[in-house]
C-alpha cells in the first residue's frame, strides 16, 4: 500500500531516502525540493497537451491521453529510478498530490520499490516552508560599511561555535551592483526560499542567529517578508573599518573582472552617482585607475549605508573599531563583547 505523509516527516526523511519529483521539468526548475530528482511523468509539450485536453474535455479524457503518452516510457522510468533509489525506496512528489503520483508511485510499487507520497504535493510543501520563515528568531545583524570583510567574519563566527545565515551564499551575490561578478546564476526567488529554508530547519531558535546587513534584495532576489521583518528589527552590531582598508580589500576582489562587466556594475548606479562621477569613474576603470574608480563606488554605498542606519540607530548594541581585518581574531573578539550584552538581547 502507498504510504502518504506531511511535510514535516517527507522532509526528515528526505536526509536518508531519495526524493522523487515527478513534475515537468519547467516546474522543476522553478523551484523545487533542494535535494530532489526530477523524473519527469509528462515533458513540458506533453504536459500542456495533457492540461488542454482536461481543460476541454475533462478528467477521463486526459487520463487516457496521459496514459498514451507515458506508456511507452514506463520501463524506463523503473530504470531510472533504480539507478537513483537502488535500495528500491523512495519519497514521490507532484504538484498537488494528485493524479501524476499516484500513477507514478503505483508504478514504482508494481516493480517493487517502497514509495511514500508527499500529502498536499510541492504546493502544501511551499505552504509549509513559507509558515516556517515566519518562526521568531534570535537574530542578530552583523553591520559594517561595504569592504568590511562581513562575510568572512560571518564564517569565522559559525567556526566559533555561532549559527549563521549567509544570505548572499544562498543567492549567490554580494549584495552590490558588482555582486554578481564572479558569481554562479542566480536562483528563482522560489528556490532561493527552498534553500534558504534548508539552512533555515537546522537552527537552534534558543540561540542567536547571526547575519550580515542586507537589503530587502540580494541582486534579483527578494528575501521573505517575515524574515526581512525580522532582520529591519534585529539588533545590529557594527564593524568599524577605516577606508583605506576596506579600499583595499574591494581591489583585492573586483579589480581582477574585465574592465567592460566593472563598467555595466557603474552605469546601473549612474543616475545616483550622478554623470560627473559616473564619467570620472568609467575613465578609470578604462585607465587601469582602479583604485579611483573604486574609491567613487565606496564613497556612493557608505552614504546609503550611512542614510539606511540612521533609521535603526536605536538598533546598535554594539561596536568594534578594526584596525587589521582578520576574520578569526575578530570574531573572537565579537563573541567577547557579546557576552557583556548578552543581558540586552
Amino acid at each position: 500500500m502507498i504510504e502518504r505523509i506531511e511535510p514535516e516527516e517527507f522532509l526528515k526523511r528526505s536526509g536518508y531516502v531519495p526524493v522523487i519529483d515527478v513534475r515537468s521539468p519547467k516546474e522543476f526548475s522553478q523551484g523545487h525540493i533542494p535535494s530532489a530528482e526530477n523524473l519527469p511523468l509528462f515533458n513540458d509539450d506533453e504536459r500542456a497537451i495533457v492540461g488542454t485536453i482536461y481543460n476541454n474535455s475533462g478528467r477521463d479524457a486526459a487520463i487516457l491521453k496521459g496514459l498514451e503518452l507515458a506508456g511507452p516510457k514506463l520501463a524506463d522510468y523503473v530504470k531510472k529510478l533504480l539507478k537513483i533509489a537502488p535500495k528500491k525506496e523512495a519519497l514521490l512528489h507532484c504538484w498537488r498530490g494528485g493524479m501524476r503520483s499516484e500513477q507514478m508511485a503505483l508504478l514504482f510499487e508494481t516493480a517493487g520499490f517502497t514509495i511514500a507520497v508527499l500529502n498536499g504535493g510541492y504546493k502544501n510543501y511551499r505552504r509549509i516552508i513559507r509558515q516556517k520563515l515566519s518562526n521568531e528568531a534570535k537574530i542578530i545583524i552583523l553591520g559594517g560599511l561595504t569592504g568590511s570583510g562581513k562575510t568572512e567574519i560571518l564564517h569565522a563566527l559559525k567556526d566559533a561555535g555561532e549559527q549563521i545565515l549567509d544570505l548572499e551564499k544562498i543567492a549567490h551575490h554580494k549584495g552590490s551592483v558588482f555582486g554578481a561578478l564572479g558569481q554562479e546564476v542566480q536562483p528563482t526567488n522560489e528556490q532561493f526560499e527552498n534553500n534558504l529554508f534548508t539552512e533555515w530547519a537546522m537552527f537552534d531558535f534558543s540561540k542567536l542567529i547571526w547575519i550580515e546587513n542586507e537589503s530587502r534584495m540580494i541582486g534579483n532576489i527578494t528575501i521573505p517578508d517575515p524574515l526581512f521583518e525580522q532582520m529591519t528589527h534585529a539588533k545590529i552590531f557594527v564593524l568599524d573599518v577605516p577606508q583605506e582598508k576596506r579600499l583595499s580589500r574591494v581591489l583585492e576582489q573586483y579589480a581582477q573582472f574585465r574592465k567592460d562587466d566593472l563598467a555595466e556594475s557603474i552605469l546601473k548606479i549612474s543616475e545616483k552617482l550622478g554623470g560627473t562621477r559616473t564619467k570620472e569613474a568609467l575613465k578609470a576603470i578604462e585607465e587601469d585607475d582602479f583604485t579611483t574608480a573604486a574609491r567613487i563606488a565606496l564613497d556612493y554605498y557608505d552614504k546609503a549605508y550611512y542614510f539606511a542606519t540612521s533609521k535603526r540607530g536605536n538598533n546598535i548594541i554594539g561596536m568594534l573599531e578594526v584596525q587589521e581585518i582578520n576574520p578569526t581574531a575578530i570574531a573572537g573578539q565579537i563573541t567577547g563583547k557579546m557576552q557583556q550584552l548578552n543581558q540586552f538581547l
